[in-house]
């Protein structure tokens, strides 16, 4: 292997062995200087009990380290000692027990990829998590090793006052040159990926909080100078999310401060580092008029998120990176509870079950699909994925409904008392949960092993002489990659009957094929086990209409032969106002598809009145909670329409989709004008102010879709003198994306506005780069050298490279190829300098096989090229080896 050169070797889930050595106690001293860093690194090893094999040599993990020295039990290891290696440190002959001392020199100026030690500005920070601390050190960088840490961190007072780490604070002083230290004692054993480190100059919000056993905790929130104002939002959320967690499932924090960075150049969200969260400036700062009601959602649930993995990842981690969902999966779920206690439940199940049917159903569906808990991987980085995060934590709510509150409450206790502090696996947590309530969940744990999303084919049959109402279900899942043959799934499938007048029926139904009881009830969780399973309900005095899958509850999809009639009955009359909203997008759903149909066959496209009908009927029912009303609203997205067809025709499918918002704005243009008027203009944070301001959004994006020139005024004055970010952002990207006359000066004015602003700008570069016009390429491309546009910035390539690959179906998939080629070329530019990066933008040609022959070709020449560059990352190599070869 060359130099510099990172292997592409894949790693296996059954090839784990435990670590030959343990590390016990860590010792650092940081020096940072302008140049470089220095890390001096004292290691307490032995050999781990659990390993029995033999051991003739040690090797420690590290990249683009220059050692300086080394040294065994304070004895300078000669060369014949040790060997360096370019990915490790090789100790020859190592004894049953002794220190490791050694001193590395690192450049964290020149580290794109902002893994490791880096810096982010004028500031040094860290990213550890997957692989990162062997960028810092030489280390057994793995979640199963597990250390108690003190680190001393030295630098120029001046420039960087704050000099933070894991833990709690253990000293601080001078020293000579204007230099200073500070040291930090971690007292709880954690893995490596775990370790932070900040250095810098920042504006400090600080508070406190006080535990449910009383022990007072400092809280402290570090960001750029001058932004101290946009802080409030982050504070509060802290510590609703500490007190949530001691009510909800009795975790209290166990250390003396929790402290939180937010810095501008971060690969991720944020990082659940013991007692240092850092996080990307996107998920701390927030105010009316920076940050839109969506992204104070956001603030608020990436907070709690990072703030529950201290129970759910630090004291009880991964054994390995396969169980990556042991922690994600489980915290995701923890933090989508939250969210649910804090705001509208309905809601945010909805925008949750969103993400699942467009995004995780698409990578399901692609060369990458995979299990919640892979079974192997060349590039751990590209597992952070929604399967592992937002799927994970559907399976971790399926065993919540099939087990109840308190059952997995008594699970959750089981699996903190049996695995604190220890490194585990997903088999580990579930059979916590079995143990606490004596279930069997041996199918259940399909889930971790087989990828794929299930389908669910419904049928009925109502018999009348014996009022007697029987539901079919099979089940069965595609093949995916490596895995052609699924056995069935353990699905809990939620189900209510209603009567002709939309009314719940009493329900008392039996399994033919379980020994289920007989339950009784308004509502049904069937167990789904076998591939067909019959559900018989007595005494139901007249043919029910079947609301089905309430509340998503199993990521599956459903197919069941609903008339319009009947989807619409469901939107006026489900008890489940998240079915209600389902029946919506089915019913719109299929005619857009009826329209791209029509399309495609060069037939005038149609709109049916029931949609209108049932549409105005949400606009006319003031008893609905005004967001969900908004999100009743809202028409479905390419990405939605794309998981219901095998083949996708992007062409017919943007126009139907643009047709029928166009047609359904035309026609509701009174009343959904007179609803505009009637809600708009509130400026509270409260629930009911949000609700309000999406209700008329919805209504202000579908008036500027009809082009009238006066919704195109509307926009227009509530651009200008709007209260908050929500209300100037709604209105701006409804004019971005219409061919609004007064299009440019509204973008220029919003720029003018916010040119200072970064997280802002961000908004105005994703709204351009997802704009549904044909001038979306070339608009990108001029933004690209707008002075507030950084490639080096993962913030700026999200906002508009990935905006437009990944949320610009017409954009990227022009029928030229140049989308494709353009992004591509973006692939190959950013995997020499941030491989992670890359990875994310190049995953947009995933399912290239889904579309037209031409496209098709087109994806696939990009593709290939990228696998002939020269130095292609295991990031990108992994995504493009596998799509290609799909």
């Amino acid at each position: 292997m060359a130099k510099g050169e990172v292997s592409k070797t894949t790693k296996y889930r059954e090839q784990y062995q435990p670590s030959s050595y343990l590390i016990d106690r860590v010792d650092m001293l940081v020096e940072l200087f302008e140049s470089h860093a220095e890390i001096h690194s004292c290691l307490a090893l032995r050999r781990n009990p659990l390993f029995t094999g033999a051991v003739e040599e040690l090797r420690l993990d590290g990249e683009e380290l220059e050692l300086k020295s080394i040294a065994v039990n304070d004895q300078a290891l000669p060369l014949s000692g040790y060997e360096l290696q370019d990915a490790h440190l090789v100790i020859r002959q190592p004894a049953e027990s002794f220190t490791l001392k050694t001193v590395v020199q690192i450049k964290p100026q020149d580290n794109t990829r902002l893994e490791g030690l880096y810096k982010s500005g004028s500031k040094f920070c860290t990213q550890c998590e997957a692989e990162g601390f062997r960028r810092i050190t030489y280390f057994l960088d793995r979640p199963d090793v597990m250390s108690v840490y003190d680190v001393t961190i030295r630098a120029d007072k001046n420039a960087y006052p704050a000099l933070l780490g894991n833990g709690n604070p253990a000293g601080s002083g001078e020293l000579p040159e204007g230099r200073h230290w500070a040291r930090w004692h971690d007292p709880i054993p954690k893995p490596c990926y775990l370790f932070a480190l900040v250095a810098g100059d920042f504006d400090l919000l600080e508070d406190s909080f006080t535990t449910m056993s009383g022990h007072p905790v400092a809280l402290k929130i570090y960001v750029d100078k001058g932004k101290l104002d946009q802080c409030a939002h982050a504070m509060r959320s802290v510590k609703k999310a500490m007190q949530w967690d001691e009510e909800v499932y009795g975790r209290e924090y166990d250390l003396d401060i929790y402290q939180i960075v937010a810095v501008s150049d971060f690969n991720m969200g944020a990082m659940e580092n013991k007692g240092l969260n850092i996080f990307n400036t996107k998920y701390v700062l927030a105010n009316e008029m920076t940050a839109t009601d969506a992204d104070y959602d956001g603030v608020e649930a990436v907070i709690a998120h990072e703030y529950f993995h201290n129970w759910t990842g630090n004291r009880v981690t991964c054994r390995d990176w396969f169980q990556l969902s042991l922690k994600e999966g489980l915290t995701v779920f923890r933090d989508q509870q939250f969210s649910m206690d804090m705001g509208s439940p309905t809601v945010k199940r909805l925008d949750d079950v969103r993400v699942i049917r467009t995004a995780q159903f698409s990578e399901d569906s692609g060369p990458m699909a995979h299990p919640i808990r892979p079974d192997s991987y060349v590039e751990m980085n590209n597992f952070y994925t929604v399967t592992v995060y937002n799927k994970g934590a559907e399976v971790i709510r399926m065993l919540h409904t099939l087990l109840g509150a308190d059952g997995f409450r008594k699970g959750m206790d089981r699996y903190f008392e049996r695995h604190d502090g220890q490194a585990v696996t997903c088999d580990d947590f579930v059979q916590a949960h079995a143990d606490a309530n004596q279930r069997d969940l041996e199918q259940f744990k399909r889930w971790y092993s087989q990828a794929g999303t299930p389908v669910i084919n419904v049928s009925d049959h109502y018999d009348a002489a014996n009022q007697r109402y029987t539901l079919t279900l099979k089940q069965h899942c595609p093949a995916t990659p490596g895995q052609k043959e699924k056995q069935p799934f353990f699905i809990p499938f939620k189900i209510g009957l209603l009567d002709k007048a939309g009314n719940d029926l009493p329900l008392n139904w039996q399994s033919k094929d379980a020994d289920d009881q007989a339950i009784y009830g308004r509502e049904a969780v069937l167990p789904l086990q076998r591939a067909e399973q019959q559900f018989v309900f007595e005494h139901i005095g007249e043919k029910p209409l079947p609301s089905l899958l309430r509340d998503f509850s199993a990521p599956v999809k459903l197919r069941y032969d609903y008339s319009d009639e009947q989807l619409a009955f469901l939107l006026a009359n489900d008890s489940s106002l998240f079915n209600r909203w389902d029946a919506a997008q089915q019913l719109v759903s299929r005619v857009m598809l009826n329209a791209a149909e029509q399309f495609r066959a060069g037939e005038e496209m149609r709109l049916p009145a029931i949609v209108t009908e049932a549409l105005a009927a949400v606009l006319d029912n003031h008893q609905l909670d005004n967001a969900l009303r908004a999100r009743l609203l809202q028409l479905p997205d390419i990405g939605y329409l794309q998981e219901l067809v095998e083949k996708i025709d992007i062409d017919a499918l943007v126009a139907a989709q643009q047709f029928i918002k166009r047609r359904v704005a035309e026609t509701l243009y009174q009343p959904l004008r007179d609803c505009f008027q009637r809600v708009r203009g509130a400026t509270g944070l409260d629930g009911d102010s949000a609700g309000r301001r999406a209700l008329a959004n919805t209504c202000l994006g579908l008036l500027v879709d009809s082009t009238d020139a006066e919704a195109y005024q509307l926009a227009h004055a509530q651009l200008h003198e709007a209260k908050t970010m929500t209300d100037r952002f709604a209105a701006l990207r409804a004019l971005a994306h219409s061919a609004a006359p007064n299009r440019q000066q509204a973008l220029d004015d919003f720029t003018h506005w916010y040119v200072d602003e970064a997280l802002v700008m961000d908004k105005w570069f994703t709204v351009q780069a997802t704009a549904p016009l044909a001038s979306a390429l070339q608009e990108v491309q001029k933004l690209e050298q707008h002075s507030a546009f950084d490639a080096k910035n993962p913030n700026k390539v999200r906002a508009l490279w990935m905006a437009f690959s990944h949320a610009n179906p017409a954009g990227f998939h022009r029928a030229d190829g140049a989308g494709y080629q353009f992004i591509a070329e973006r692939v190959a530019r950013l995997n020499q300098s941030n491989p992670q990066l890359a990875a994310r933008l190049v995953s947009a040609f995933n399912r290239w096989k889904r579309y037209d022959d031409d496209r098709q070709q087109l994806m696939l020449k990009e593709l290939k090229a990228l696998l002939t560059q020269s130095g292609l990352s295991p990031d990108v190599f992994e995504i493009v080896s596998k799509s290609v070869e799909a």
